[in-house]
């Protein structure tokens, strides 16, 4: 993704902000190797938005579920049993992590998930719908659990 900046204030109104999905279809969760991109909007439809979620293709229960605000700003990400991040103070942090954009720095610094939040994240399908809620996605997409997914 894109380098681009936008102040800690934005990026928290944005975070805070109430997202729906403005379509009626019906998605269907990734198989390994795959992903999704699935267009969101804020309520009053002055932002954009996307939720991204893609599958590992070896490890099969690695994932990354990705809010992205204006096309190219990630404002959050849980990477789920991948390496480990190392941030930049030099600190690693194992998977899973979650990254909140900071600024001056975009998604470049990672913490562990909420347990509270993220009760069991070895269930991706029920880890996206805490990831989904932690985003403030109010009316979320229809995700269906695909026979291999």
């Amino acid at each position: 993704m894109a380098d681009i900046d936008i102040t800690q204030a934005e990026a928290d109104a944005l975070m805070a902000m109430e997202k729906r999905c403005g379509d009626e279809k019906e998605w269907l969760f990734p198989v390994p190797g795959d992903h999704l991109a699935i267009p969101l909007t804020s309520i009053d439809k002055r932002e954009n938005f996307m939720l991204d979620i893609n599958r590992g293709q070896i490890k099969l229960t690695k994932v990354t579920y990705q809010n992205r605000a204006r096309v190219a700003i990630i404002l959050m990400r849980l990477d789920l049993d991948g390496p480990p991040h190392r941030n930049p103070d030099g600190k690693e942090v194992p998977c899973p992590h979650l990254h909140t954009y900071r600024e001056g720095f975009g998604d470049k610094w990672a913490v562990p998930p909420p347990a509270a939040r993220y009760i069991n994240t070895l269930d991706l399908y029920s880890t996206c719908h805490a990831f989904m809620t932690h985003c403030n996605i109010t009316e979320p997409p229809d995700i269906r659990q695909g026979l291999f997914s």
